[in-house]
């Protein structure tokens, strides 16, 4: 950490920079910059005893005194590529600091800054201001007031970098939290305490991490005034685009026992080789994958897939790496089953890589596909059938002498209406499979009520419940007796 003593008390001002990664050229030594207070020292003193002719004799050496050399930071934030070198322009990038709305996610408005000059400055933005533009070798820095509070505990802003609109970068943004200014007079000592956290998923730094935690401490004499803190983090922001695929078939449509084959193309357009190029394909319902059916290309030559399937997921990982430019050609079969009629035909692959430089993931997709299903000559719907009859033993199933009743009424959970013919009985073609519900109408019975079951509790209602497979044949029975009055 790097600190400027100020001379004067009323202002503490804070300088935060970042270091941000964008895109590779050579990297360039960024400048040491030696801490200005005075070094602490360490001092020794030695002591012996020795015996000559019997006589024992003490001795004590003079005090040496030994200067701590303290690391040196570079004051300045710095925008770096992707491979962690700077970029060959830094025309058209600027950093800017807001403050956060009620979420603390969201950008609000520009954080003010103090405005410096004269022995204030801390370059290269010696004017303080927001946004700032980058400098000609990518760095920056922004200054924070202590005495406005900006340093306080809890409060949150987010550094925005905005790359040139016609460049292969996005907006970056990442979120920064302060945890206060922490003072200890034992130990004569400050500490800034922050934590970032990115907000695109993106990792701050080389080291992938996507949230990091800084405690920054100096001490020495002059702990408890004012001091500029400067701070500098590495962080990451690569090309939009590095990898890309797209997923097709060689149909629009299919039925029911057909076999479609599907191709990914995956491009990579990294500057560098990706590594562990992997392919998640999520199958619809019905679809099986064929095992046997995998093969892949890269400009017409095979190269090796491994494949594995885990339900209705199939990951396919490329063993090989793939050069900038370079197009992977992967192609499978699955068979469509029946049980496909009851699903949306659609799945959709996601794609990983890694770069070989800094070992960054990069994905891509979802890309989507969707096969229209014709049912050919197999059918999902089901049948449902029942009677209404009068049950004189309460045991909920029809009997020899147990007659069927006429124009009973039947709601179906779809809205249907059903009558009951002169046996009693009902049918209903083509339903949809599931879960299906009927009510009987016991007004449209008049003389008669529900039977009371005597075996199955959940009978005693009016209404049943049945599970319709794809095809299948389901029964919903309905027991009544008559109704006697007491004649007066």
């Amino acid at each position: 950490m790097w600190f400027q003593r100020k001379r004067w008390q009323c202002l503490a001002i804070l300088t935060f920079a970042l270091s941000v990664l964008l895109h590779s050229v050579p990297a360039a030594t960024a400048q040491q910059v030696p801490l200005p207070q005075a070094l602490p020292t360490f001092s020794n003193t030695a002591t012996a005893t020795y015996t000559s002719a019997g006589t024992s004799i003490d001795s004590v050496s003079n005090q040496i005194s030994t200067a701590v050399e303290l690391p040196l930071i570079d004051p300045a934030g710095n925008v770096l590529g992707c491979d962690g070198q700077p970029l060959a322009s830094y025309a058209g990038f600027s950093m800017a600091l807001y403050e956060t709305d009620a979420s603390g996610l969201s950008l609000g408005n520009l954080l003010p800054l103090t405005a410096t000059s004269g022995a204030e400055s801390i370059p290269p933005n010696t004017a303080n201001i927001n946004p700032f533009p980058l400098s000609a070798d990518g760095s920056y820095n922004f200054l924070l007031d202590e005495s406005l509070g900006q340093t306080d505990t809890g409060r949150i802003y987010i550094l925005v970098i905005r790359p040139p609109a016609d460049g292969p970068f996005r907006e970056r943004r990442l979120r920064i939290e302060m945890r206060g200014v922490e003072r200890v007079t034992a130990l004569q000592s400050v500490t800034l305490k922050y934590t970032v956290t990115s907000l695109d998923g993106q990792p701050i730094s080389l080291n992938g991490v996507t949230a990091q935690s800084f405690d920054l401490e100096e001490r020495g004499q002059g702990f408890d005034t004012k001091i500029t803190f400067s701070i500098g983090i590495d962080s990451v922001l690569c090309e939009a685009e590095q990898v890309s695929i797209v997923k097709t078939a060689d149909r629009s449509a299919a039925q029911p026992g057909d076999l479609v084959v599907y191709r990914f193309n995956i491009k990579n357009l990294a500057p560098v080789d990706v590594n562990t190029v992997t392919a998640t394909d999520t199958l619809p319902v019905g679809f099986e994958f064929v095992a046997d059916s995998v093969s892949a290309q890269v400009a017409g030559n095979d190269v090796a897939v491994t494949a594995s399937a885990a339900g209705n997921r199939v990951t396919f990982v490329a063993t090989a790496p793939l050069a900038p430019a370079e197009t992977l050609d992967i192609i499978y079969a699955a068979r469509i089953s029946p049980d496909a009629l009851r699903g949306s035909g659609r799945n959709s692959v996601l794609l990983t890589a890694r770069r070989s430089d800094s070992n960054f993931q990069l994905q891509d997709g979802p890309s989507i596909h969707r096969l229209t299903l014709d049912p050919g000559i197999l059918s999902d719907c089901g049948t449902l059938i029942g009677r209404v009859f009068e049950d004189k033993n309460f045991d909920g199933e029809q009997q020899p002498g147990e007659a069927g009743i006429p124009n009973a009424v039947i709601f179906l959970d779809d809205g249907n209406r059903v009558v009951t013919d002169a046996d009693g009985l009902f049918s209903v073609q083509k339903m949809l499979p599931g879960q299906r519900t009927g009510t009987l109408d016991i007004s449209s019975l008049p003389g008669y009520t529900l039977a009371p079951n005597l075996h199955f509790n959940e009978r005693n209602s009016v209404s049943r419940l049945v599970n319709l497979s794809p095809g299948g044949l389901v029964k919903m029975n309905f027991g009544v007796t008559p109704t006697f009055q007491e004649v007066e």
